[in-house]
């Protein structure tokens, strides 16, 4: 099987997740800047980190749901006739 005929297959396939990630790499760094304003005692870093981390973590439930399951949610009422 060549590249260009395995793309389209991974696209409408269920493989391939990623996206979510990106949020999760954001609160990350936002869990890094809380751990480091927390041992440098520096208030402000403090509260910058538990924001971004808390933003990360709201986003990566968005991304979640707009790239993987609306479009599961969307196969499954059609195979049950809903639509």
């Amino acid at each position: 099987m060549t590249n260009m005929t395995r793309k389209p297959n991974v696209r409408r396939g269920e493989q391939g997740h990623g996206e979510p990630y990106l949020g999760v790499f954001i609160g990350a760094a936002g869990l890094v800047a809380l751990g480091i304003g927390a041992a440098a005692d520096l208030g402000w870093l403090d509260i910058v980190g538990g924001i971004v981390a808390a933003l990360g973590l709201i986003a990566s439930f968005g991304i979640n749901h707009a790239t993987v399951e609306k479009g599961m949610y969307g196969r499954l009422d059609k195979l049950d006739g809903n639509k």
